[in-house]
């Protein structure tokens, strides 16, 4: 891969970060996703789900939460963007099979946006036992499968490939991979921080910043912008605009869990292998390269068509999902010590907020109509409230 960087570098100049991390990730050769993908203990890095259970279920009981809410339409579709091993799509299906006699009236259907052929194989093993069938070219579902629960489940590579419909979409540590821009204010005014090679030694890679303002930085940075670095995702204001139009048209919601902030830092780029920081210009395509999500940034892309709820961190958006009560209740129904020290380890990983409970955070998007009544704008005093938001509220348990 930095072969392939330098010889492109030599002949073309320098690449913007957004270019860099595109081929480091996701070149069909080399790239980091689609050769090796190190999800887990054994990887370079474990997500929430990995670590606990509980953290899927609480998901899985937030989807079947607000399709209630959203008077239990007849049919949804689950889809999740960048699933990783499909650990956490398994813990929702396994809620959503044991609430079967609350679903049993809706035909719930399962959409994975994956671009990893490796990862979208050990998502097919875990989700199916590995019962899935590749399809022709003209369809837009590359493979299709039924789960171990009896749910369909069909595989894409792009989220306008899924069909319409409506959607209860995850993105679960998923924005901050996406390639980013980064900009520095100078005494000449805004510039784009680039990747280039170090001339001093032919081998290795540096940062430079553009002579003069590139197009990114016309169009990207904010005309009151006061911080002096930014980093700036315009792929991931794509997507957000995409699951709102989709939201709005077709109603569900989306929420979005990931490390982030909300418009205030500035340089969040990194790399990790081995669970270990890396240098991010060092043997690229060999480590995981991550941005913090601007949650500002996205709620400004949602233009207004959908609600935004969030950004709040992980350990209250879990405790307010119930998820005291659930360990209690899975420390009581387990017998050995193992467990019980593991379900305690894992419930402190999620929770602490030196560890991850307040590095990521959840944010939401849903329909206008499910935070504020049609008939409440003419008669504000109409007694029939909505149910609160779980995660984003209080659950109340009955």
């Amino acid at each position: 891969m930095l072969r392939h960087l330098a010889r492109k570098l030599r002949a073309s100049g320098p690449v913007t970060v957004a270019e860099y991390m595109r081929e480091a990730l996701t070149n069909p050769a080399q790239g980091y996703y689609t050769r090796r993908g190190g999800v887990g203990e054994s990887g370079d890095f474990i997500t929430s789900p990995e670590i606990s259970q509980v953290f899927g279920e609480l998901i899985g009981i937030w989807y079947i939460s607000e399709w209630m809410a959203m008077g239990k339409p007849s049919s949804f579709q689950l889809v999740e963007l960048g699933p990783g091993r499909g650990t956490l799509t398994e813990d929702i299906l396994r809620v959503f099979k044991q609430l079967t006699s609350v679903l049993s009236k809706c035909d719930v259907s399962v959409h994975l946006v994956e671009v990893s052929p490796k990862l979208s194989e050990i998502q097919a093993q875990m989700l199916t036992g590995g019962k899935v069938q590749p399809n022709p070219e003209d369809k837009s579902a590359y493979m299709e499968g039924i789960s171990k629960t009896g749910i369909p489940i069909f595989w894409y590579r792009d989220i306008q490939d899924v069909p319409p419909g409506y959607g209860f979409y995850l993105a679960h540590e998923f924005f901050d991979a996406l390639p980013i821009h980064k900009f520095q204010r100078t005494e000449k005014g805004w510039r784009e921080v680039l990747v280039d090679i170090d001339p001093e030694a032919p081998d290795q890679l540096r940062f430079v910043l553009s002579p003069s303002s590139t197009p990114a930085t016309e169009n990207f940075i904010q005309v009151r912008e006061t911080r002096d670095h930014v980093e700036v995702c315009p792929e991931a204001g794509v997507i957000i605009q995409r699951l709102a139009c989709r939201i709005e048209e077709d109603g569900g919601a989306a929420l979005v869990a990931d490390y982030g902030h909300d418009g205030t830092k500035t340089d969040t780029f990194r790399g990790f292998r081995n669970h270990k920081l890396h240098d991010v210009l060092s043997a690229p395509g060999t480590a995981d390269l991550t941005a913090d999500v601007d949650f500002s940034y996205l709620r400004k892309m949602a233009q207004e068509r959908t609600t935004t709820l969030g950004p709040i961190k992980q350990r209250e958006f879990l405790k307010n999902m119930g998820i005291d009560l659930r360990l209690q209740v899975l420390l009581q129904n387990s017998r050995d010590t193992a467990t019980r020290e593991q379900l305690l380890h894992s419930y402190d990983m999620l929770m602490n907020p030196e560890k991850m409970g307040d590095c990521f955070n959840f944010f939401a998007l849903m329909p206008h109509r499910r935070l504020v009544h049609p008939d409440k704008k003419d008669k504000p005093e109409s007694k029939s409230a909505l149910p609160p938001v779980a995660g984003f509220n209080e659950l109340l348990l009955k």
